[in-house]
């Protein structure tokens, strides 16, 4: 099996797991996943790694899903806003949640070389940085850390 997300796995599996997740919380929640919607969360999960809006504008035109670049941002304001995504800022680019219904805070580890994203999570209320916070009475309400090196695959590469 292929190394992606820094880990070995199925990756069909994981894109149903996903999509499956992501139907069940749009329908406990009342919101609607539509074509759209679904589509983009599929093709930010096909690869594992940040894509830019234009990127995914460019897929959805492919696939006569729409062209204008409103299309493209309102499915992401949608799945970013609901869990299902999440912006990385350092890329301005977005990635699906890995973690679709759970309330986490994210840490991504973002290859340099390649852009893949691997996304792991932490309790924010636990450890320095909560301390740090405490400390100035500031309350932590979200917190996102964004990490930059070599996946396994680009490392593997680095050293041949």
């Amino acid at each position: 099996m292929p190394t992606i997300g820094f880990e070995t796995h199925d990756h069909a599996h994981c894109i149903s797991d996903c999509v499956a997740a992501a139907d069940d919380l749009c329908r406990k929640a009342g919101l609607q996943l539509t074509p759209v919607r679904r589509r983009v969360l599929e093709i930010l999960l096909q690869e594992h790694r940040a894509l830019g809006a234009y990127e995914i504008l460019d897929r959805l035109r492919e696939e006569g899903l729409g062209s204008q670049p409103p299309v493209a941002y309102r499915a992401l304001d949608f799945l970013v806003k609901n869990g299902l995504a999440h912006k990385i800022e350092r890329l301005n680019a977005f990635a699906a949640c890995a973690h679709p219904g759970r309330t986490h805070a994210p840490v991504f580890m973002i290859c340099r070389a390649c852009n893949a994203v691997a996304e792991a999570h932490m309790d924010p209320g636990a450890g320095q940085l909560e301390e740090l916070a405490q400390t100035a009475g500031f309350t932590i309400e979200r917190t996102v850390v964004e990490a930059e090196g070599l996946c396994p695959n680009c490392r593997e590469k680095d050293t041949v």
